[in-house]
């Protein structure tokens, strides 16, 4: 596998844009899309909260059929949730509108949304934003970034990740883009996430390895404990790589699902990591535990904890937080046997063993915890299962930037 620089525009066929539509923001791009020269087939994993926005709802009818895909059309600022059959409505002309630029059928424009749930979207500026971007439209990196830039909202960076593999002797890409900052909480992809990839591969197999890998990236990441109306992840694929098409599970397949797990995890990191007000990507790994799911039970309740969160925002190594978001976790075990560390780029420290805290130093602990980048590892000795999470320290700015979001 070798990681490239690009996004949404790395695989081939695929042209990116971004508009400044005036939907909520001023003075910066707040639209997006991205087009296949050739209809893709598509897969895609949606949020688990039982409010779902409109876009969610017409985006999951085109997954589940037969119908291929051939363009996404993205906005930030509103998020068209709670807005009933107007906020449909919008989903349908919006895809009229793509559908009359682009020469294409309606049923092949997927929609996402993201920003104040409640609010309509204003067609009129939506459809006229559409008209715009299609006359936009490139294949280079830097469109790229422009749209991975545009689809933010309290995102401080934006966040794209490309990859090559080989196979069937044809070199595929997959690249892709995604937003996230708050509102971010395990328990399906708790964002939105754009895959491209001019992979050869059946339906079947595409949905299969990206269902496959939700569950060990996306869903163990938190921010805020706040499952979104919105999530949506979608996988894109042309075909254009032209390799032996994936029917089934095998060498290619693990290849590109190795491929997929490197995007997914990176993008899922990079939301992490920009967390809303964050100064820190915080990680817990859990190593030597009985079975796979009781490790990311142990890990997503750590990441999880507010205690723990605000204690990182503070270089604080205060490992009781870290044993009791284990001992409420819901998952069995027996304090006296885990250990528990504190690693970054400075250093590594065994904090606590045999049920009582180590002999180090607390120096050498906050020198550590003062890093960007910060994990805790336990080690529960009971197995050889093992899982990772991913959230951010909570700072003082989290409260500031929700206290007046729609302002």
């Amino acid at each position: 596998m070798k990681k490239i620089t690009g996004g949404v525009t790395a695989a081939k066929g695929f042209e990116a844009a971004a508009a400044a539509a005036g939907i909520k923001y001023e003075n910066r791009t707040d639209m997006a899309l991205v087009y296949s020269v050739k209809p893709c087939k598509v897969a895609g994993t949606f949020t688990t909260n039982v409010v779902k926005a409109a876009p969610v709802k017409w985006d999951r009818q085109i997954v589940e059929s037969k119908i291929k895909s051939q363009a996404v059309i993205i906005n930030s600022g509103i998020a068209n949730a709670c807005t009933g059959e107007e906020g449909m409505r919008c989903c349908l002309e919006t895809a009229k509108a793509a559908a009359e630029a682009l020469g294409i059928d309606k049923d092949e424009v997927l929609v996402a949304s993201t920003g104040v749930i409640g609010k309509q979207l204003p067609i009129d500026t939506i459809k006229k934003g559409v008209k715009d971007l299609s006359g936009l439209l490139l294949d280079t990196r830097e469109a790229a970034t422009l749209a991975a830039e545009s689809i933010m909202t309290t995102d401080t960076v934006k966040k794209e990740v490309a990859v090559e593999v080989e196979i069937g002797g044809k070199t595929v890409t997959i690249g892709g883009m995604c937003k996230g900052s708050g509102m971010i909480h395990p328990n399906m992809c708790t964002m939105l996430s754009f895959l491209m990839t001019d992979a050869a591969i059946s339906k079947e197999m595409l949905q299969k390895a990206l269902s496959a890998d939700v569950d060990d990236t996306y869903n163990m990441i938190s921010v805020d404990g706040d499952t979104s109306t919105n999530d949506t992840v979608l996988l894109l694929a042309n075909g254009l790589a032209e390799n032996p098409e994936i029917t089934e599970e095998g060498e290619d397949y693990q290849t590109f699902a190795r491929a997929l797990h490197y995007i997914n995890e990176t993008l899922a990191k990079k939301m992490a990591g920009d967390g809303e007000g964050a100064t820190a990507l915080f990680e817990t790994k859990v190593i030597g535990a009985q079975s796979k799911e009781q490790a990311k039970i142990l890990a997503k309740s750590v990441i999880c904890s507010n205690l723990t969160k605000a204690a990182i925002f503070g270089h604080d190594a205060n490992w009781g937080r870290i044993l009791c978001a284990l001992g409420y976790s819901g998952a069995k075990f027996d304090p006296e046997n885990v250990d528990l560390y504190f690693e970054s780029k400075s250093g590594k420290i065994h904090i606590f063993g045999n049920g009582v805290a180590c002999d180090y130093s607390e120096e050498e602990a906050t020198k550590i915890l003062s890093d960007p980048e910060v994990t805790a590892l336990v080690d529960m000795h009971m197995g050889e299962a093992e899982a990772t999470a991913w959230g951010c320290d909570l700072s003082y700015d989290y409260v500031k930037i929700n206290a007046d979001y729609r302002s």
